[in-house]
Protein backbone atom coordinates (compact mmCIF):
# COMPACT_ATOMS: atom_id res chain seq x y z
CA UNK A 1 0.00 0.00 0.00
CA UNK A 2 1.17 3.90 -0.60
CA UNK A 3 3.06 5.33 1.66
CA UNK A 4 4.01 8.63 2.71
CA UNK A 5 5.66 9.49 6.13
CA UNK A 6 7.18 13.12 6.58
CA UNK A 7 10.06 13.61 8.98
CA UNK A 8 12.49 16.82 9.58
CA UNK A 9 10.08 19.40 11.43
CA UNK A 10 10.56 21.25 14.58
CA UNK A 11 10.89 24.64 15.92
CA UNK A 12 12.76 27.32 14.13
CA UNK A 13 13.29 31.18 14.84
CA UNK A 14 12.60 33.61 12.57
CA UNK A 15 15.24 33.54 9.44
CA UNK A 16 16.12 30.25 10.32
CA UNK A 17 16.14 27.03 8.52
CA UNK A 18 14.59 23.44 8.17
CA UNK A 19 14.85 20.61 5.75
CA UNK A 20 11.77 18.32 5.44
CA UNK A 21 12.12 14.89 3.97
CA UNK A 22 9.15 12.16 2.59
CA UNK A 23 9.88 8.80 2.66
CA UNK A 24 7.71 6.81 -0.36
CA UNK A 25 6.95 3.34 -0.58
CA UNK A 26 4.02 1.17 -2.20
CA UNK A 27 4.06 2.63 -5.58
CA UNK A 28 6.68 3.39 -8.55
CA UNK A 29 7.65 6.65 -7.25
CA UNK A 30 9.43 7.80 -10.21
CA UNK A 31 6.25 7.80 -11.88
CA UNK A 32 4.76 10.50 -9.91
CA UNK A 33 4.74 14.19 -9.25
CA UNK A 34 5.21 15.25 -5.89
CA UNK A 35 4.14 18.29 -3.77
CA UNK A 36 4.22 19.39 -0.78
CA UNK A 37 1.45 21.16 0.99
CA UNK A 38 0.83 23.13 4.59
CA UNK A 39 -2.32 23.67 6.61
CA UNK A 40 -1.93 26.36 9.69
CA UNK A 41 -4.01 26.59 12.46
CA UNK A 42 -7.67 27.19 11.75
CA UNK A 43 -7.07 27.78 7.84
CA UNK A 44 -7.33 25.02 4.90
CA UNK A 45 -4.37 23.20 2.61
CA UNK A 46 -2.43 25.53 0.84
CA UNK A 47 -0.18 23.87 -2.24
CA UNK A 48 3.19 25.12 -1.44
CA UNK A 49 5.91 23.59 -4.10
CA UNK A 50 5.44 20.81 -6.25
CA UNK A 51 8.06 19.05 -8.62
CA UNK A 52 7.85 16.85 -11.92
CA UNK A 53 8.10 12.98 -12.01
CA UNK A 54 11.78 13.35 -13.17
CA UNK A 55 13.00 15.89 -11.14
CA UNK A 56 13.55 18.09 -13.81
CA UNK A 57 10.85 21.59 -13.29
CA UNK A 58 10.15 22.33 -10.01
CA UNK A 59 7.11 25.08 -8.85
CA UNK A 60 6.22 27.37 -6.44
CA UNK A 61 3.75 29.44 -4.53
CA UNK A 62 3.88 32.88 -4.09
CA UNK A 63 4.77 32.96 -0.36
CA UNK A 64 7.60 30.46 -0.89
CA UNK A 65 9.14 31.60 -3.54
CA UNK A 66 12.88 32.25 -3.34
CA UNK A 67 12.82 30.79 0.33
CA UNK A 68 12.16 27.17 0.06
CA UNK A 69 13.71 24.40 -2.62
CA UNK A 70 12.00 21.40 -3.18
CA UNK A 71 13.83 18.10 -4.72
CA UNK A 72 13.43 14.66 -4.94
CA UNK A 73 15.64 11.43 -5.02
CA UNK A 74 14.25 8.84 -7.18
CA UNK A 75 16.77 5.81 -6.12
CA UNK A 76 15.70 6.85 -2.82
CA UNK A 77 12.12 7.04 -3.17
CA UNK A 78 12.31 10.42 -1.27
CA UNK A 79 11.25 13.73 -1.63
CA UNK A 80 12.46 16.57 0.44
CA UNK A 81 11.98 20.47 0.75
CA UNK A 82 14.55 22.63 1.91
CA UNK A 83 13.10 26.19 3.58
CA UNK A 84 14.99 29.23 4.52
CA UNK A 85 14.60 32.57 5.66
CA UNK A 86 11.97 31.11 7.87
CA UNK A 87 8.94 33.27 8.74
CA UNK A 88 6.16 33.12 11.31
CA UNK A 89 3.58 32.56 8.96
CA UNK A 90 5.25 29.55 7.89
CA UNK A 91 4.56 27.69 10.84
CA UNK A 92 1.66 24.92 10.23
CA UNK A 93 1.79 21.24 9.73
CA UNK A 94 3.23 20.06 6.36
CA UNK A 95 2.63 17.13 4.12
CA UNK A 96 3.52 15.90 0.70
CA UNK A 97 1.51 14.56 -1.18
CA UNK A 98 1.50 11.96 -4.78
CA UNK A 99 -0.26 13.28 -7.62
CA UNK A 100 -3.55 10.62 -8.38
CA UNK A 101 -2.36 10.42 -12.05
CA UNK A 102 1.05 9.52 -13.24
CA UNK A 103 1.96 12.11 -15.64
CA UNK A 104 4.99 13.56 -17.16
CA UNK A 105 5.55 17.35 -17.42
CA UNK A 106 2.92 18.40 -15.26
CA UNK A 107 2.41 19.70 -11.20
CA UNK A 108 -0.84 19.95 -9.86
CA UNK A 109 -1.57 22.72 -7.72
CA UNK A 110 -4.83 22.10 -6.64
CA UNK A 111 -5.06 19.80 -3.70
CA UNK A 112 -7.80 17.43 -5.02
CA UNK A 113 -5.61 16.36 -8.02
CA UNK A 114 -3.49 14.35 -4.79
CA UNK A 115 -4.47 11.28 -3.73
CA UNK A 116 -2.39 10.19 -0.60
CA UNK A 117 -1.07 12.51 2.08
CA UNK A 118 1.46 11.51 4.71
CA UNK A 119 0.43 12.27 8.76
CA UNK A 120 2.00 15.64 8.45
CA UNK A 121 5.02 16.60 10.57
CA UNK A 122 4.96 20.08 12.48
CA UNK A 123 6.87 23.38 11.74
CA UNK A 124 7.09 26.17 13.88
CA UNK A 125 8.84 29.26 13.66
CA UNK A 126 8.70 31.46 16.71
CA UNK A 127 11.82 33.53 18.55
Amino acid sequence: QVQLVESGGGLAQPGGSLSLSCAASGFTFSNYAMSWARQAPGKGLEWVSGIYSDGSATYYADSVKGRFTISRDNAKNTLYLQMNSLKPEDSALYYCAKDKRSRPNTIPTHITEYDYWGQGTQVTVSS
